[in-house]
């Protein structure tokens, strides 16, 4: 099991799916290893490197570790080769660019960007209340991988693999939140869609398996996780799904329809944010994870208030319901709420971030400035109590006004999604 385990986890692996796929190493030979002289000249040339990391591990500055590592390995050998680079060249050469494409789109479908649109698309065109569910299910999968990250603090596949994407590289990578995601969203709205609506059922999950291959071959593609990886995120997320929805469907319910249900769930959230497992070294796992815990909350806290005014009532006809396909006008409205909803969305964001990352530098008694500019480390407190607390603000707020504000403002516009059966 142990060898199996070694395997899977191997470096070497990344190469050969990344070879699979139309990666082509310069200095490769056809079984995915790097030439003797230039793996050589990498191991001796890091020998300096390794005391200077080891220092800045103990500080816990793992940014500026990455910036050495990058510089330092750079001239590491004679002829300037390290996992990233040759001279000014990259060491590999893309021979197919449909798979580049294919996952490099891939990937995006577990990033921030793809979270701001798909949200709030399907809270104002499609269903609250599934929608709400989903966010549910992704808050609390990606609190446990990020969270899991650092507990278990192994780092992503390293030489000889070339990584065709930076970001999130200061990140640990064992398990692939980006797996967890690829199973979590997509499943869980086919769960709940099923629940609720009339459609194909091997359509929907023709789909979500696709949409789940695409992202989780793209993170080794892109050289960003091993294969064990992948799928520790996969039997992670499948062990916590079978849990999860059945307890979320009836906890969204018993949140929107309690008096004061919001007072546990921003007591609840902050409690999840402060109490964040330590990974000793600064990342950004903490700051993401309190985004999407404060995205969700806000959103039922929305629903909670839409329940209290009147808005939300329960259906007068019970599940499942007949899928209604827009009309060439509802279409035109869809793409005007979208818009619209989009440009106020980042307003949103803009406005409170400025507002709450100047409130909590005033209380600090810290120069937001001065703040903003200082090393990301976990000896910067103010900093990190600045950027927590401005992302909470900013991304809850974002939550409320995608659930309950922006909703009212496109019906007063008259161009509101109408609420065919139930939001709750």
């Amino acid at each position: 099991m142990s060898a199996i385990i070694e395997y899977l986890k191997s470096p070497e692996l990344v190469v050969k799916v990344q070879e699979f796929f139309g990666i082509e190493y310069l200095h490769a030979h056809r079984d995915g290893k790097i030439d003797s002289s230039v793996r050589d000249g990498e191991v001796n040339g890091k020998a300096g490197l390794a005391k200077r990391g080891q220092q800045q591990v103990a500080n816990g500055d793992l940014s500026s570790l990455d910036e050495d590592s990058s510089s330092s390995s750079s001239t590491s050998s004679g002829n300037g080769c390290d996992k990233h680079q040759i001279g000014k060249d990259k060491p590999y050469r893309v021979t197919n660019k449909f798979w580049y494409y294919l996952f490099i789109i891939g990937t995006e479908l577990g990033d921030e960007i793809f979270y701001a649109t798909f949200i709030p698309f399907w809270f104002w065109n499609i269903d609250s209340a599934v929608g709400r569910r989903v966010i549910m299910v992704w808050s609390a999968v990606m609190y446990v991988g990020q969270s899991l990250k650092d507990i278990i603090r192994w780092p992503r596949p390293g030489f000889p693999v070339s990584r065709l994407q930076k970001k999130w590289g200061l990140e640990y990578g064992m398990p692939s939140t980006h797996a967890m995601v690829s199973v979590a969203i997509p499943f869980s709205v086919l769960i709940y869609t099923y629940d609720r609506y009339i459609f194909s059922l091997p359509a929907g999950l023709a789909f979500a398996v696709i949409w789940c291959a695409v992202i989780c071959f793209s993170r080794v593609y892109l050289g960003m996780h091993s294969v064990l990886d992948i799928l520790a995120g996969l039997v992670l997320v499948v062990t916590l799904m079978i849990p999860l929805i059945p307890i979320v469907d009836k906890l969204d319910y018993i949140i929107v329809t309690s008096s004061w249900s919001p007072i546990p769930v921003l007591a609840v959230s902050i409690l999840l944010i402060v109490f964040y497992p330590d990974s000793g070294i600064w990342t950004p796992t903490r700051g993401d994870t309190a985004l999407t815990v404060s995205v969700c909350a806000g959103l039922e806290i929305g629903a909670w208030l839409h329940y209290m005014l009147g808005d939300f009532r329960p259906p007068a006809n019970p599940p499942p319901y007949e899928v209604i396909w827009p009309s060439y006008a509802m279409m035109g409205m869809l793409l005007l709420r979208t818009v619209l909803g989009l440009c106020c969305i980042v307003a949103t964001r803009a406005f409170g971030k400025s507002i709450s990352y100047a409130f909590v530098c005033f209380l600090l008694g810290r120069d937001k400035n001065e703040l903003r500019q200082s090393e990301n480390t976990l000896q910067n407190k103010n900093k990190i109590i600045v950027e927590l607390s401005y992302k909470f603000f900013a991304c809850a707020m974002i939550g409320f006004n995608t659930q309950y504000l922006l909703p009212n403002v496109f019906k007063l516009l008259r161009i509101g999604r109408p609420d065919f059966y139930t939001e709750i």
